[in-house]
C-alpha cells in the first residue's frame, strides 16, 4: 500500500479521487464535442482543455473543503447530494471570479449548465459505488494482528472506525486470554491455525502488536509467511502509518532510535525559515485592516492592552513572550494560570469571535519574522504547564526539538486540547510531525489550516 508521508493511503482511495476528477473533466470535453463538433472542438483544443481543468481543479477543491472526502463515515447518498449541491454552489461563485478575472476561461451558459447536470449525477452514481465497495470492504489489505492487548485493540479500534482505511482484519493471535472482544474476527492460538482454517493464503500482511515481547514472538512462524511474500510490521509502525500520530504509551526508546525519521536537513530547515519570512511578511501585510479593525473593536469593548504577550516554551526548552490579541479579559489570570475552557468566561465577545476565526493568531507572525517560532510546528506552552506534563507524559520534552508554530499537525487533526488527556492525544501528533517533517507536510499543513479556519474547527 502506497504511504505518502509514511501514511498509508488506499490505491482504491486514490484510484477513487483520480476517478472522480477524471469524471468532471471528460464530462466537460464531451458536453464541448456535443455542442461545437469535432472540427471546432480540434480547433480550440488547447482551450477548452484549460477551461474543464480549471472547472475540475475548483470543483474538487470545493469537494475537499466540504469534507466530501473523508470517507471514514460515509454519509447516506441524500446527504452526500446535499453537500455536493453546497460544495458546487461554493465552487460557482469562486468560477465566477475566476472568469471575471480571466474572461477567456469563460464557458457558455448552456454548455456549462448541461456539464453541471451531468456531472452531478455521474459523481453521485460514482460514490454510490465506492460507498458499496467501502460497505462490503472490498479490495481491503487483509491483515493478521499478533497480540489482544492494549496496541493491538487500538489497532482495532482504529480500522473499524474507518471504512476507508483500506485494511480488514482477518484473525487475531493470542496464546492466552483476550484483553478485548473483536467483533466477528476470530482469536487463533497461533499462525499455524490459519493453515488449518485455510486462511493462510489470504494473509497479505501480520502485524505484531505484542505489548510484552519477552519470549512470546513466534519467530519461526513469521519467517515462514515472510518467505510467502507476506509483509510483517510492527505494531507501533502500523498504528503510524494507519493513523497519522505515534503511540507514545507503548513507545519504547529504541523504537525513537532506530525507526526512520527525525533526521531534517539543513537544506530542508533553511527552504522551511525563508517561507517562514515570505509568508509572515505576507501576512502581516493582508491582514493589516483586519487588524487595524481588531484592534480598535477590542480597545472599545474592554481596559487594557491591545495586545496580550505570555511566556511560551520554544525550541530547547528556551522561552518567549508569544504575542496574540487579547481575547479575555485584562484580569483573566488573577487567580493564576489555568487551562482555557469551552465557553470560557473569561473571554470578551470580540475575543470570542476573533478567536473562532483565529484572527487572534495573526500578529503571532511577528514571532515567526524574530526566529522564535515557525509557521508550522507544535503549540507553543506554557512553563508552568511544560514542567507539569513533563512529569506524567512520556516524551514530552521531545515536542522541545522542534520551532513552535501558529499552526501544526495536532492542531489541524485534533480539537483544542484544555488537559493532560488532551495533552497526550496532541503530543501523539506532535511527535509524528517531529519524525516526519518536510517542506511537502508543512504546504500540507498550512492548506488544510486554511479549511480548518475557513469552517472554524478547533478554536476555543
Amino acid at each position: 500500500m502506497p504511504t505518502i508521508l509514511n501514511k498509508y493511503y488506499p490505491v482504491r482511495k486514490i484510484f477513487f479521487f483520480l476517478g472522480e476528477g477524471f469524471l468532471i473533466f471528460s464530462t466537460f470535453l464531451f458536453v464541448y464535442i456535443g455542442f461545437s463538433g469535432w472540427q471546432i472542438f480540434l480547433i480550440d483544443l488547447v482551450q477548452d482543455i484549460i477551461r474543464a481543468a480549471t472547472v475540475t481543479i475548483v470543483f474538487q477543491l470545493s469537494l475537499y473543503f466540504f469534507d466530501l472526502y473523508d470517507l471514514r463515515k460515509p454519509g447516506s447518498t441524500t446527504d452526500t447530494a446535499i453537500r455536493m449541491m453546497q460544495s458546487f454552489g461554493v465552487g460557482c461563485i469562486v468560477l465566477g471570479l475566476m472568469y471575471y478575472i480571466f474572461p477567456s476561461l469563460i464557458i457558455s451558459s448552456k454548455i456549462f449548465w448541461c456539464c453541471y447536470i451531468i456531472i452531478c449525477a455521474s459523481l453521485l452514481t460514482w460514490r454510490s459505488l465506492y460507498y458499496l465497495v467501502l460497505e462490503r470492504k472490498l479490495f481491503s489489505h487483509e491483515i493478521v494482528v499478533i497480540g489482544t492487548g492494549e496496541t493491538a485493540e487500538k489497532i482495532y479500534r482504529e480500522i473499524q472506525a474507518d471504512n476507508d482505511s483500506g485494511f480488514s482484519l482477518l484473525a487475531f493471535i493470542a496464546s492466552a486470554e483476550s484483553c478485548f472482544t473483536p467483533t466477528s474476527i476470530p482469536i487463533l492460538p497461533d499462525l499455524n491455525t490459519l493453515e488449518t482454517r485455510n486462511l493462510s493464503h489470504r494473509v497479505e500482511r501480520i502485524v505484531v502488536a505484542l505489548d510484552d515481547r519477552r519470549g512470546t514472538m513466534p519467530i519461526t512462524d513469521l519467517l515462514h509467511f515472510k518467505l510467502q511474500k507476506a509483509i510483517i510490521e510492527d505494531g507501533i509502525s502500523f498504528y503510524e502509518g494507519l493513523t497519522g500520530k505515534i503511540l507514545v504509551e507503548k513507545v519504547n526508546p529504541a523504537w525513537l532510535i532506530f525507526s526512520q525519521g527525525f533526521d531534517s536537513g539543513k537544506i530542508t530547515l533553511f527552504t522551511k525559515r525563508c517561507i517562514d519570512v515570505v509568508l509572515a511578511i505576507a501576512g502581516l501585510l493582508i491582514s493589516l485592516p483586519i487588524s487595524a479593525i481588531t484592534a480598535l473593536l477590542i480597545k472599545l469593548e474592554s481596559p487594557g492592552p491591545i495586545f496580550y504577550k505570555q511566556e511560551r516554551v520554544c525550541e530547547r526548552g528556551n522561552t518567549f513572550e508569544v504575542i496574540k490579541f487579547r481575547s479575555m479579559r485584562n484580569d483573566a489570570e488573577k487567580n493564576g494560570a489555568v487551562w482555557a475552557c469551552q465557553n470560557d468566561s473569561r473571554v470578551t465577545k470580540v475575543g470570542n469571535f476573533i478567536r473562532k476565526v483565529r484572527i487572534d493568531e495573526i500578529p503571532q507572525m511577528l514571532n515567526v519574522l524574530k526566529g522564535e517560532m515557525s509557521f508550522v510546528g507544535p503549540r507553543p506552552e506554557r512553563p508552568i504547564f511544560v514542567e507539569q506534563l513533563t512529569k506524567v507524559i512520556p516524551y514530552y520534552a521531545l515536542r522541545h526539538s522542534a520551532k513552535p508554530g501558529i499552526t501544526g499537525w495536532a492542531q489541524i487533526c485534533y480539537p483544542y486540547g484544555a488537559s493532560e488527556e488532551d495533552a497526550l492525544r496532541k503530543l501523539e501528533y506532535d511527535l509524528y510531525y517531529i519524525k516526519n517533517q518536510s517542506i511537502f507536510m508543512d504546504l500540507l499543513i498550512i492548506f488544510r489550516t486554511i479549511k480548518t479556519v475557513l469552517f472554524q474547527v478547533g478554536s476555543r
